[in-house]
C-alpha cells in the first residue's frame, strides 16, 4: 500500500511539472490605480489553490479540535458520574460455623487418668 501512495505522489508531481513547463507564460493582472502585475501562470494557479485550501484546512482543524475537546469533556463527566452513582461494594463476611452440637446421651471421651 505504501508503494501505491508513493507512486501516486510521484505521478502527481510529474503531471504538475509537465503542466508547469507547458504553460510557462506570463499573465497580466490589473491592480488598482492602473498598476499591472506580470505573473507566471503556474505561480498564479498555485496561489489561488492555496487561497482556497488554507482557510478550509484551518476551519477543518478548528472543528476537529473543538469536537475532540467536547468528547474529552463528555468522557470525563461520564466517568465522574459513574463513580458517583455506583454504590461502594460492601464486603459480606459469613460468620464462622459453630462446632456441631454434641447430643445429650452420646458418650464422651474421658482423658486417661481421669475420673
Amino acid at each position: 500500500m505504501q508503494f501505491l501512495k508513493i507512486l501516486f505522489w510521484c505521478l502527481l508531481a510529474f503531471v504538475a511539472a509537465v503542466f508547469t513547463l507547458g504553460n510557462w507564460t506570463t499573465v497580466p493582472i490589473k491592480l488598482w490605480g492602473g498598476l499591472v502585475a506580470e505573473v507566471n501562470l503556474p505561480l498564479l494557479l498555485l496561489v489561488t489553490f492555496l487561497l482556497g485550501l488554507v482557510p478550509t484546512m484551518l476551519y477543518y482543524h478548528t472543528v476537529r479540535w473543538r469536537l475532540r475537546n467536547r468528547l474529552a469533556t463528555s468522557e470525563r463527566t461520564l466517568t465522574d458520574l459513574r463513580g458517583i452513582l455506583t454504590p461502594p461494594a460492601t464486603l459480606v463476611v459469613e460468620p464462622d460455623p459453630l462446632p456441631p452440637a454434641i447430643p445429650a446421651g452420646a458418650p464422651t471421651a474421658v482423658p486417661p487418668g481421669g475420673a
